[in-house]
């Protein structure tokens, strides 16, 4: 990878992970900046994060697209394009499918409110207090074709309080979010990562 990579985000609301990883980039925490901001939603905040930094965006809305896969072909004849090293999901509200991930392989990252395999999908610390975990947290994991089952790169615990609510908890994770997608994102474009069955293993910074 290039000492400063470009990547790109995809969005589908506030983008508090976007500006956690243009944050990081700015300070020189991560050797990328952000190439591309890319949502399915016209005026979300995300994009508004994305212009104050005077970072190219593009909306492609998928209500204008008959099926997922010619909604998926313009994201990545946009992304391929643009010549983005990795992409980045953060709150993107959109199952993608597989002509979209094997367009990238290995090159699509997730951040997700639980620790997987526990609670995919939506709502993760919903899930949690409803089942009576003790523990809850957030993990960056690989893009595969299932649902939230793709290889875990890092995941960060926090402990779940008797009194929380989904809100009271899902803050807490969020927290642990903006720091450990950089570090996810850093050690990707630092080539320390690699891929073994299902799991990741993470070289030693040379």
């Amino acid at each position: 990878m290039s000492e400063r990579a470009e990547i790109a985000v995809l969005v589908s609301g506030s983008g508090s992970n976007l500006q956690a990883i243009i944050d990081a980039s700015e300070r020189g925490e991560i050797p990328c900046k952000v190439g591309l901001v890319l949502s399915n939603r016209a005026g979300c905040f995300g994009l508004e994060r994305a212009a104050r930094h005077r970072i190219p965006t593009a909306v492609v809305d998928h209500k204008a697209y008959q099926t997922r896969e010619e909604f998926d072909a313009r994201l990545v004849e946009i992304l391929a394009e643009s010549g983005v090293q990795l992409i980045c999901l953060a709150g993107f509200m959109r199952v993608l499918t597989p002509l979209f991930i094997r367009a990238f392989p290995h090159r699509i990252i997730n951040i997700h409110p639980a620790l997987l395999p526990a609670f995919p999908g939506t709502h993760g610390p919903r899930q949690a207090l409803q089942y009576g975990a003790r523990f809850a947290g957030c993990t960056v994991h690989f893009i595969d074709e299932g649902i939230d089952t793709g290889p875990v790169i890092v995941q960060a615990v926090v402990p779940v309080h008797g009194d929380d609510t989904e809100e009271t908890l899902a803050a807490r994770i969020l927290v642990e979010e903006h720091r450990v997608y950089p570090m996810a994102i850093r050690l990707f474009l630092e080539g320390r990562l690699s891929i073994e069955g299902r799991r990741v293993r993470v070289a030693a910074a040379k």
